[in-house]
């Protein structure tokens, strides 16, 4: 077990090197309206989020934002090639997807619809210097989600085939949902007021119960904010099937832990480690076991301390573990791992001089109950990846 926990930090190190980056640009709108530059965005956050879920590295809107800051692109903008590859370069993407999508409308359109959407995609390859095939989606406007769907699972199965789902698996984990969900949603996700965010998300859930996107953002909005009551209520709508699933229930698993709902805690952090059995997360499980007085709560501080032995916070939270039933001499050995790395930590020390003279903690001490430490980063994408990576390409049986 150390062996393989040793092959995977090694590969965890290696990921920028061994994997393949990904950068989608927004799709140029030619469609002549303006108004419809949110489409730009969602085709290409649907191929991200696709692409991640699969365990493909993909740049995120937040880095590609900055590339056309610095490089002064401004957003939705018709791209040359050589700003393409600028673009590319400023991110250190090896592979760019980008393409266009256009609204008609003629004579044989429905007077209910609104219009036709074609939507055209490319890879360009930056190490070959060379572009894939063309791919394309079409039908009505008000068939957003399927369109978009569709085009995602062209991509991912051009660049991943080994990986991708079928189609038909892959249609029935994104159900289509309405279009203007989707662009609340969009225009949501984009607001720089906190207020409009929120009003645009609500919305967006209100049109499609189904549509898991918003009650993610919504979630992890108010996460964010520390407002974890209705961080978690947000996040719980979640099902199995939606790509941010285990993001979910990791961050809800923080808070309920914050809300003192330990059992709650605890259950959110084992549907995760089922799936994703990463450091933070044997880290959160224990301290969320602890709180309950459960004594498996000492194998997981332990775990998560084998496989990242340089983390401070796992050696604390062991010897914390140990010091409360009473194992002085390995719980002063943790404590001073943890010294070792963060000397200014002042907590490690106190328990450290406790330990020492082998003074248990006061029953009813709320500063010393609520002493075990979470961790707040989940590596899913990095763990995603790393899977892909050890696992190699899909059975095509």
């Amino acid at each position: 077990m150390k062996g393989m926990r040793l092959i995977a930090a090694l590969v965890f190190a290696s990921l920028p090197a061994l994997a393949d980056t990904y950068l989608i640009l927004p799709f140029f709108n030619h469609s002549g309206n303006r108004g419809l530059d949110w489409i730009s965005e969602s085709i290409a956050d649907n191929i991200r989020e696709t692409l991640n879920t699969e365990g493909l590295l993909s740049v995120d809107r937040e880095k590609r934002a900055e590339a056309y800051s610095r490089l002064g692109v401004r957003p939705y903008a018709l791209l040359t090639k050589g700003t393409v590859v600028r673009i590319a370069e400023t991110v250190d993407a090896h592979h760019v997807v980008y393409g266009r999508f256009e609204v008609e409308r003629n004579d044989r359109t429905p007077p209910s619809s609104r219009g036709t959407l074609r939507i055209t995609a490319q890879v360009l390859d930056l190490e070959k210097i060379q572009r894939g095939p063309e791919f394309l989606s079409m039908g009505p406007l008000e068939d957003l989600a399927t369109l978009q769907n569709n085009m995602a699972w062209q991509t991912l199965n051009f660049l991943a085939p080994g990986r991708a789902p079928s189609e038909e698996e892959y249609r029935q984990r994104r159900p289509a949902v309405r279009l203007e969900a989707i662009e609340h949603y969009v225009r949501g996700v984009l607001s720089a007021s906190e207020e409009q965010k929120v009003k645009f998300l609500q919305l967006a859930v209100k049109l499609d119960a189904r549509y898991s996107a918003p009650s993610f953002e919504l979630g992890r909005h108010y996460w964010e904010r520390e407002d974890y009551k209705n961080a978690s209520e947000w996040l719980a709508r979640l099902e199995p099937l939606d790509d941010r699933y285990l993001d979910a229930n990791f961050m809800r698993g923080i808070a309920r832990f914050e809300l003192k709902d330990f059992p709650g805690a605890q259950s959110a952090f084992e549907t995760v480690l089922k799936t994703a059995p990463l450091n933070e997360v044997q880290n959160n499980l224990g301290a969320a076991m602890l709180r309950r007085d459960l004594p498996e709560a000492e194998d997981w501080f332990v775990r998560a301390a084998e496989g990242d032995s340089n983390d401070p916070t796992y050696h604390f939270n062991l010897g914390y573990a140990r010091w409360r039933r009473g194992d002085f001499e390995r719980a002063a050995r943790s404590f001073k791992a943890v010294l070792a790395r963060d000397p200014e930590d002042d907590d490690a020390q106190d328990l450290l001089s406790r330990a020492e003279r082998k003074i248990l903690p006061v029953p009813g001490d709320s500063r010393i109950e609520a002493m075990p430490r979470l961790k707040f980063d989940f590596e899913l994408s990095a763990f995603l990846q790393l899977r892909s990576i050890l696992e190699g390409p899909k059975s095509k049986n």
